[in-house]
């Protein structure tokens, strides 16, 4: 594990990307989809200090995450389902390669209650548009799938319009690639809510 936590940190341009767009906050975050609980353990060894709960499915991960999470102060580590409501707002959110494992209904219901959370909402998320990217991320998904890594009944990549319909409204959506040195199909999507949006306040999920 500690060699896989190296290898994924040190090439997945995911990490750095969401502490750039965190670094300074201190509304608490919301990690979906968390996993072994990498990217809350990365942020706190480079100074981010906001609560951070991580929420996934498989309950492997989060026993490991829960372990490694003694080493560091308002880190919570949750079993449940992503369509499940959220926790109460405001919160940050993160989802990380996640969408995909669900149905587009699903996915909208997930991205809308992110919208509804009141703060920044950092998506890194394969798309479906045809490129031998995608192509090459809908195998590596199907592997992870096979081997059980990841405990997912399909694969159904969003497209680029899907992910920013749920912020049309009263977020500032900055969208790029982020490839780094892989051949995934991968995009930042960072939804900041406008200036009129935080005056009027925020909605509960």
């Amino acid at each position: 594990m500690q060699g896989y936590a190296r290898w994924k940190v040190r090439t997945d341009p995911a990490y750095a990307a969401t502490l750039e767009n965190l670094r300074g906050r201190t509304t608490p975050l919301l990690d979906l989809g968390c996993g072994v609980g990498l990217l809350a353990f990365f942020l706190r060894e480079h100074g981010y200090t906001a609560p951070v709960t991580g929420i996934d499915f498989d309950r492997r991960k989060i026993d490991i995450a829960r372990r490694i999470s003694n080493r560091y102060r308002d880190l919570q580590f949750l079993t449940g389902d992503a369509r499940d409501p959220f926790p109460p707002p405001p919160r940050d959110v993160v989802i990380l390669d996640l969408l995909q494992y669900f149905d587009a209904e699903a996915q909208r219901a997930i991205l809308t209650r992110a919208a509804k959370c009141g703060g920044v909402v950092i998506i890194r998320q394969g798309l479906r548009d045809g490129s031998w990217r995608h192509r090459v991320t809908v195998f590596v998904d199907a592997l992870g799938r096979a081997v059980r890594w990841m405990k997912a009944e399909r694969v159904n990549f969003p497209t680029r319009e899907d992910m920013l319909a749920p912020f049309a409204n009263d977020f500032e959506v900055e969208v790029r690639p982020l490839w780094g040195r892989t051949p995934y199909n991968n995009y930042l999507f960072v939804c900041r809510p406008s200036s009129r949006r935080s005056s009027s306040g925020t909605t509960s999920s």
